[in-house]
């Protein structure tokens, strides 16, 4: 009987998997995905382009510590070293520039701050829930809630996208879950903001995001795309 369920469970996730659309969302200006790009996304455009990424060159990925540290063989394809629990995790181990050729190939780009502020924190769309054209304080609304940051859903690490709820413009993971990298630079840095599941809900505030080094790869970090409309 255990069996039978084990593989009624494979079967239903696969075809949940199979079936995964990752939309974009229209704010008028621009368009932006819906959710964080997958492994699943991630993993079919790397075979199709023979990608390797620096976290598989280079033998792992980091994560934190008692500083960064680096972690053999995590990388997009297994972000905690083994296989992930769903290919509809974001896919996390990439740096900006690798994130940036994603969006290209999608005939994309990384979202500015000023355009994912915009989808994170004010309802551009129609809505039963929020008010349209209000700013609120996070990306659930002005209450957190339904993130997966610590305090909140308390995964303890970034999980299943399509399994945490909509937010603001009906997007998910604006905040927790994963940093997102943006596309303001600063010298050899550049933007990342919604925070991860390390931290509380405080840093998936507007003011939360933080610069990191352009060629940093580590479990914390993942990306969506956007596109001119």
């Amino acid at each position: 009987m255990k069996l039978i369920i084990n593989i009624i469970c494979f079967t239903v996730l696969s075809t949940i998997s199979n079936a995964f659309e990752n939309p974009k969302i229209n704010l008028g200006k621009f368009s932006i995905n819906k959710y964080e790009i997958t492994i699943k996304e991630f993993s079919e455009y790397a075979s199709k382009n023979n990608i390797i990424t620096l976290a598989e060159k280079n033998g792992g990925g980091y994560e934190w510590s008692t500083g960064w540290e680096k972690r053999s063989g995590w990388n997009y394809k297994t972000p905690f070293g083994k296989k992930p629990e769903s290919n509809l995790e974001p896919a996390a181990h990439l740096n900006r520039f690798e994130s940036e050729k994603y969006c290209k190939y999608k005939d994309g780009r990384l979202p500015t701050f000023e355009e994912w502020k915009l989808a994170a924190y004010t309802q551009v769309l129609n809505s039963d829930k929020y008010n349209k054209g209000e700013t609120y304080t996070y990306p659930s609304g002005n209450k957190a809630e339904g993130l997966n940051s610590q305090g909140i859903l308390n995964f303890d690490k970034h999980v299943d996208v399509t399994s945490l709820p909509e937010g603001i413009n009906g997007l998910v993971a604006m905040g927790g879950n994963v940093w997102e990298w943006i596309d303001d630079k600063k010298g050899s840095e550049s933007l990342t903001a919604g925070a991860s599941w390390w931290y509380g809900a405080y840093k998936t505030r507007v003011k939360g995001v933080q610069y990191k080094p352009s060629d940093f790869y580590v479990i914390y970090i993942g990306f969506r795309c956007a596109f001119d409309n």
